[in-house]
């Protein structure tokens, strides 16, 4: 899932995009369709975008594309709950607008995309549950429940080490990085963020987990485990193992993070709940199993954490 190398130019003068999108080479229009084109941090909206001097312009490669099932998991109320495969993006990102969750959801849905608005999102390299609000009194709905501490989020995952005490709350302070694509515990503008969390089962060579973020920071998970000195395996932005060394010697390349979006459980209004689950993934099943975990392990992961 390794993306192609964006390409960059600084500019020197005052300029507008139509007068420097060329230096970018062939396929920079499309990009710039696809909304592959930065200046700055800013994605550009057209060729009439003021480019000022000293600004860089950025393109970037388009993500390969994924031909994993998206499925409608849950849907009621304006609210549409979606399992995203692990490779695409929940939204557009620095690679584009096409493949993402958002876009294949509207075409399942026969509707607009500007008509979704993700009220939960799932990095790159994260599979599970994500819920879209189709209307804005939905929206509103899940925001209330949000604030009202009537929404809970299930995860599972797989980290290297197991955190002690086996069962707790991470409570870190969670900031920016120095790298803007990325956080950490105190880093700056640092805000409270807590996790729950549980050792499910262990093996030699990794540990099951069963999390529950009671914030929503940006990575708060993988931020949380990484504190705690178990990062989660693939996750290599935090720490994460590239590879799963197997007790009977074998090494499995990890091509994404293992942390899967369970369920999640909402309120809605005085009597009305929505559900949706995401059953774990074929790949995490395989991965626990490689590492010498028992199969079964996964009927407590999935268990609310006490």
């Amino acid at each position: 899932m390794k993306p192609a190398t964006p390409r960059s130019i600084q500019v020197q003068t005052d300029s507008t995009l139509a007068d420097v999108l060329g230096r970018l080479g062939e396929g920079a229009e499309q990009a710039l369709a696809e909304g592959r084109i930065f200046i700055g941090l800013r994605r550009a909206a057209g060729l009439g975008d003021r480019v000022p001097a000293g600004a860089e312009v950025t393109r970037y490669g388009a993500r390969a594309g994924s031909d994993a099932a998206v499925a409608i998991l849950a849907r009621a109320d304006g609210l549409v709950a979606v399992f995203k495969p692990p490779e695409i993006a929940t939204i557009p990102d620095h690679r584009g607008r096409a493949g993402t969750l958002v876009a294949r959801t509207a075409e399942l849905l026969g509707i607009p995309e500007r008509e979704l608005s993700a009220t939960s999102r799932l990095d790159v390299g994260v599979s599970g549950v994500v819920l879209f609000a189709t209307t804005e009194a939905a929206r509103k709905s899940v925001a209330e429940s949000r604030h009202a501490g009537r929404y809970a989020r299930h995860y599972v995952a797989l980290c290297r080490g197991t955190p002690s005490p086996e069962r707790g709350l991470w409570s870190a302070p969670i900031g920016r990085d120095r790298d803007p694509r990325k956080r950490r515990v105190g880093g700056r503008d640092a805000v409270p963020a807590e996790t729950a969390y549980a050792a499910v089962a262990a093996t030699g060579a990794a540990t099951l987990l069963a999390v529950e973020p009671q914030t929503g920071r940006t990575h708060q998970i993988r931020v949380h485990a990484a504190h705690a000195a178990t990062p989660l395996l693939g996750d290599r932005d935090y720490g994460g193992a590239p590879n799963l060394v197997c007790p009977n010697g074998a090494v499995v390349a990890l091509d994404r993070v293992a942390l899967h979006a369970a369920w999640i459980d909402l309120a809605l209004g005085r009597t009305d709940r929505f559900y949706a689950e995401a059953p774990v993934p074929g790949d995490l099943r395989a991965l626990w199993t490689a590492a010498g975990g028992d199969d079964s392990a996964w009927n407590r992961a999935v268990l609310r954490v006490q």
